[in-house]
């Protein structure tokens, strides 16, 4: 049954149906991005003009915080080297580490059975190299993005890398670095990789049926993508609203899944009133970070700063119309079966403090 004629008693049901990967399929994924992570750590570089060593390889994208949606799977490989020292020179060299990383995943696709669709960077230094996988294990595929980063949080532990528990707090001059030289080139979001232990612990420790309702949410958001053919904010932008969402209106371990759709379609349709971030990894107690929150917080709405990187807006600010494309989206969704109790009255939503305040007076919310 499609969402959009599922009654509102039966989301649960959908999900468990239609969105939760199944063990196999999570099973043939898993093995699938431990191949890659080996293939990285292991002998991708063995061949290198010249010694490169990889610290880790930290996996995120939904397989990495556990909200993947059966049949797609999308992972962010970040391959922390020990060569990029700093942010600057994660900007300089990322280029050449992923040309060097293609022709090596194009040198072991011949040597073995599986199969690479590699999406040949566009650019003389790209971001990211993406490619598609699959064997012949696998019947999806599994879309990935290998990222170069500079590891600025392994930098500043004892250990080789940071143990990210619950209570783990990065050292501040950590973020004062990263705001000074994201400032200095004009490149806010631009090195947010380096922080993925932390996007991925945000939202890993998550209770699964919030996680279930993250899916949900992802599922609308493709289906809106499709339907509309145009460019949307970025699809992380609405998992981290839906936690908003949780976090201000819920908490519950325990809640009904209709009512949380509900409430994070109209926060997407009260877009012009969002100003979001959290204070789990960062605040506001050091007067550099202290100040450049002010200036990120005073940004054009929506502001939906990354938890893990106070530097990303990852709502992408008022310019272009892609959130009022999906607010109206959001807004037909309203009154569509999946939100209407048996009695055909619209389900209820959460109480997050959005209702009945203008624009102006809205104050950002401190998670």
């Amino acid at each position: 049954m499609q969402l959009i004629l599922t009654p509102a008693r039966h989301l649960d049901k959908f999900i468990e149906d239609h969105l939760l990967p199944d063990t196999p399929f999570r099973r043939r994924v898993k093995k699938a991005v431990n191949d890659i992570c080996s293939f990285l750590k292991e002998r991708c570089f063995q061949g290198a003009p010249h010694r490169v060593r990889v610290s880790k390889v930290v996996k995120g994208g939904s397989s990495g915080k556990g909200t993947t949606l059966r049949g797609r799977s999308d992972a962010d490989l970040v391959v922390f080297l020990s060569e990029l020292r700093s942010f600057q020179e994660q900007l300089d060299r990322r280029g050449e580490f992923i040309w060097e990383i293609m022709r090596q995943l194009e040198a072991f696709q011949r040597e073995t059975r599986v199969e690479f669709e590699i999406q040949k960077p566009r650019w003389e230094k790209p971001r990211a190299l993406s490619f598609v996988f699959r064997s012949p294990e696998l019947d999806d595929k599994v879309e990935f993005d290998v990222l170069p980063a500079f590891d600025v949080l392994g930098l500043w532990t004892e250990g080789p890398e940071p143990h990210i528990h619950e209570g783990y707090r990065p050292d501040p001059q950590i973020y004062v670095r990263l705001i000074q030289e994201c400032t200095r080139l004009g490149k806010e979001g631009e090195f947010s990789p380096c922080f993925t232990e932390l996007q991925r612990a945000f939202l890993r420790q998550r209770p699964p049926k919030l996680k279930s309702l993250i899916r949900l949410v992802k599922h609308w958001y493709q289906l809106s993508k499709e339907r509309l053919g145009k460019r949307l904010p970025p699809q992380y932008a609405l998992e981290l609203l839906t936690v908003y969402a949780w976090e201000r209106g819920c908490r519950e371990t325990y809640f009904r899944t209709a009512e949380g759709f509900r409430t994070v379609l109209e926060l997407v349709v009260d877009y012009r009133q969002l100003c979001v971030y959290w204070t789990k990894y960062y605040d506001s107690e050091n007067p550099v970070i202290g100040q450049y929150l002010v200036t990120q917080l005073k940004q054009p709405r929506p502001v939906i700063l990354d938890p893990a990187d106070p530097t990303g807006n990852v709502a992408g600010g008022a310019g272009g119309d892609g959130w009022r494309w999906l607010a109206q989206e959001a807004a037909a969704w309203l009154s569509y079966p999946c939100l209407k109790n048996q009695d055909g009255s619209p389900v209820g939503s959460w109480d997050i403090g959005l209702q009945g305040e203008s624009e102006d007076s809205w104050t950002c919310a401190i998670l």
